[in-house]
């Protein structure tokens, strides 16, 4: 009997769990109000590039990104007023778990609960949670000159995105801060995994393009810009990037087809 109470009470959590973040997501793509973001910074090794871009930053530093994705918001049809509000919380002084790379759906539904309790016990930001939360974790180029695949979660509206320290680095570090923000929202990754080129028409923010090739823009999510079939170059900055028709019904910001 206390077996299948203690299963009732767990399976009752869980459905509350589920309700929750289906609510924050609904809200989040309804796209009728403020969507509230709040960027962890994270030194995520002992440079002292890193450790200086990390306390140099400041909430303007990410500007550019309410700033496009009002742009994008406009040209899809929404009259939202500022979409998005960005604050920086203080820089949080630990690492999120690894991801499990090559791991079962066990583990990596195991590391997803374990990201969330980690995100919660290391939530440095003043009032009250906002609807996503952005751990931004910077590294040293010269100590990691590649570094691995960034983290958008649907589930619990939560980003692990790694970028690169130095000022150099700030408008390519808004790219993929974007990037894995619409992931929370629901957006999935429109290329190769295998080439890292777009897919073709998802991936290409002008696919009626003629010619199609070079394209002059990337599709945030194809996250390249397509100079021919096997040829694609990272864009430097926002303004290169657009929201394609894919990623807007997945974001809720058109309706489906």
């Amino acid at each position: 009997m206390f077996r299948k109470l203690r299963i009732a009470i767990l399976l009752f959590i869980l459905a509350t769990v589920a309700v929750g973040h289906w609510k924050s997501g609904a809200r989040a793509t309804a796209w009728n109000s403020t969507l509230h973001a709040t960027v962890y910074p994270i030194a995520a090794d002992a440079s002292p590039l890193t450790r200086q871009t990390v306390a140099q930053l400041s909430a303007d530093d990410f500007a550019p990104i309410g700033d496009w994705l009002q742009n994008e918001v406009t040209r899809h049809g929404r009259p939202l007023l500022r979409p998005l509000a960005i604050r920086l919380a203080p820089p949080v002084e630990s690492l999120p778990p690894p991801y499990p790379t090559g791991g079962s759906s066990l583990s990596v539904a195991v590391w997803s609960l374990q990201l969330r309790y980690w995100a919660w016990r290391h939530d440095t930001a003043p009032g009250p949670r906002p609807d996503i939360r952005l751990f931004v974790l910077y590294h040293d180029p010269t100590i990691a000159p590649t570094l691995d695949h960034s983290l958008g979660l649907e589930k619990g509206l939560i980003g692990v995105v790694k970028v690169f320290a130095g000022r150099h680095a700030r408008q390519r570090n808004a790219v993929v801060i974007a990037h894995e923000l619409l992931h929370t929202l629901g957006a999935t990754d429109k290329y190769d995994p295998l080439s890292a080129l777009p897919r073709f028409p998802e991936g290409y923010a002008e696919p009626q393009r003629t010619p199609r090739h070079p394209q002059a823009l990337a599709e945030i999510m194809g996250g390249r810009i397509p100079v021919d079939d096997r040829r694609a170059t990272i864009p430097d900055t926002l303004e290169q990037t657009r929201i394609g028709p894919r990623t807007a019904v997945e974001t809720g910001l058109t309706p489906p087809p």
